[in-house]
């Protein structure tokens, strides 16, 4: 399937710092709010399931990021919770330095830590809606 806009483009169209609602998955928990908030969404954007042609993000696996900020170090650690499409995802293992690896270059993070639960399961409609239209699962 051939995408039609790429990141430059969606940058371009909406800003930096923005993006469309409907690139949001409805079922993530996270504190919106925080300065380091979307520097992480957006590299977890750039991290795409290796079987699918859509990001992580978009695809609703990133359930929960907390943010601890450590004012003496200077820095935040991010705790990411995070689920599969599947259990025998053939890149379970690989999934959460994937993460770690998007996440900790940003300028003020602190530790990264990234545990796969399976609580909920994850279904499609997990997904955000720009992820369901790549897909066609609209």
């Amino acid at each position: 399937m051939k995408k039609h806009a790429n990141a430059d483009m969606i940058k371009n169209a909406v800003g930096e710092d923005k993006f469309d609602e409907l690139q949001e998955p409805p079922i993530l928990e996270a504190d919106k709010t925080h300065p380091l908030f979307v520097p992480a969404r957006n590299a977890l954007c750039a991290v795409y399931d290796p079987e699918i042609p859509t990001s992580i993000y978009e695809l609703g696996l990133i359930l929960k990021m907390v943010f601890k900020d450590d004012k003496d170090a200077g820095v935040t650690d991010i705790h990411v919770d995070m689920t599969l499409t599947s259990p025998g995802c053939p890149v379970a293992q690989e999934m959460p330095g994937m993460v770690q690896n998007a996440i900790f270059p940003i300028e003020g993070v602190g530790e990264v830590t990234v545990d796969i639960i399976w609580e909920p399961t994850w279904s499609p409609s997990m997904m955000a809606e720009t992820a369901k239209m790549e897909l066609n699962m609209f």
